[in-house]
């Protein structure tokens, strides 16, 4: 597929009227997690795409870029609202984030073992523990909020089980700052890659960040704002490997292009014909965008978008969500300890007592016991005898398995 090569309708014609903006919301007992997962992606590459057009028109003095900009952005701002309303009024706060946090194990999973790039292989290794433990965590509230177990929430398709703990995650801010890429050497995946986790890590991050205050007690709020942390921290080193020496119109391509695929992607996966139309309908919008940036781009650089793709544009193997627990058991078994040192990844055994990560950790946490992450796990052993875990077998990390003590050194202190 080749977007490039697609007869697209004008873009005054991709307006929606009100009644088509507002969708008939899925059945959240019976649609599928990975449905549901899509919908969320899709969601997060429009806040992205918002935003990218916002900052572009406040650092641009041409109007007909600008022109361009506002009505594009309409139309995705549109598309999102049509994307966020599928969710249904009955799904709660917390089953929105189970969702949010299998998106994030599994996007983040599948990226990692189709990335040939080793600096964005890394970066995705690193970050899924995360978002792994994340999962966890959350996953325990639920269960001692409202007794409800998420494994069915996600199918039974990831295991939920501590990962590198949420406590250890804390890192100098410095510390999460990595190589980026050259837009010009790299392969075309490696650059949709940092685009897409990009997009799916900032909107997590938007959402706990606005979603803690909402929370109906103060536990609750408290693991939403240290977890919320944590995607700032995901955030920062995703959007560092983008590479930043590209102009703000090659960007703009890169982002449509990006659009295109995803939509396309979610499409030929879904099952739903109902979300499927809708996939459908963005994808040709989005089509449209793309050539109308790309004319852009002519005009007004001199550039061809093989120049910035590195290809023809035809869509490199299309993203498909699945389980991936195999994976992520290989991964948490050989780098749990691994923390952020400067552009690289190294193990706190290996870090000198002086670090920064060491002084950053001290510095936020004055009482191990007292940190929201730790605290969830164990109120829900005081008051169920155990934590809350769904696991195929028993954690690949020895000092993980015990369910009746959560372990808050792992990865964080030296005599752990």
């Amino acid at each position: 597929m080749n977007p490039f090569e697609i007869n697209s309708a004008p873009l005054a014609e991709n307006f929606m009227d009100m009644t088509k903006m507002y969708p008939k919301a899925y059945d959240k007992n019976k649609t599928n997690p990975y449905t549901k997962c899509r919908i969320i992606l899709l969601n997060g590459l429009e806040f992205e795409s918002n935003w990218f057009m916002h900052q572009f028109a406040r650092n641009c003095d041409n109007d007909e870029i600008k022109e361009a900009l506002a009505v594009i952005r309409n139309q995705e701002q549109q598309q999102q609202k049509r994307l966020a309303c599928l969710k249904p009024i009955n799904e709660s706060i917390l089953e929105t984030t189970i969702a949010y946090e299998q998106l994030a194990v599994d996007l983040t999973a599948t990226l990692a073992q189709h990335e040939k790039d080793i600096n964005n292989k890394k970066a995705l290794d690193f970050a899924l523990l995360e978002d792994f433990d994340h999962l966890y965590r959350f996953s325990n509230l639920l269960y001692m909020d409202k007794k409800e177990e998420s494994a069915p929430l996600i199918g039974k398709f990831d295991e939920i089980t501590p990962g590198r703990p949420t406590i250890a995650h804390p890192r100098y801010p410095k510390d999460n700052l990595k190589v980026h890429m050259d837009s010009k050497k790299a392969d075309l995946y490696t650059k949709l890659v940092a685009n897409i986790i990009t997009a799916a890590e900032q909107q997590t991050m938007n959402y706990y960040m606005n979603i803690s205050q909402w929370y109906k007690n103060n536990l609750g709020r408290k693991l939403y704002a240290e977890i919320a942390m944590v995607e700032e921290e995901h955030v920062t080193q995703y959007e560092s490997l983008k590479d930043p020496t590209c102009s703000w119109l090659e960007q703009w391509l890169m982002h449509e292009y990006c659009e295109c695929y995803l939509y396309y992607s979610c499409f030929e996966e879904e099952k739903d014909p109902y979300i499927k139309d809708i996939f459908k309908d963005h994808f040709n919008m989005e089509v449209t965008h793309l050539l109308y940036v790309n004319n852009l781009l002519k005009k007004h650089e001199n550039k061809t978008y093989q120049k910035v793709l590195g290809s023809n544009g035809d869509f490199p193997e299309l993203l498909k969500l699945g389980t991936n627990k195999d994976y992520v058991r290989d991964v948490l078994e050989r780098t749990i300890t691994l923390t952020g040192d400067r552009k690289e990844y190294t193990d706190i055994y290996n870090l000198p007592n002086d670090a920064d990560f060491f002084r950053y950790q001290n510095k936020l946490i004055k009482d191990e016991k007292a940190v929201p992450s730790h605290i969830v796990i164990e109120k829900v052993i005081e008051k169920f005898g155990k934590d809350y875990r769904y696991e195929d077998k028993k954690n690949p990390v020895t000092s993980l398995t015990n369910r009746k003590k959560d372990n808050f050194t792992i990865a964080r202190k030296k005599d752990a």
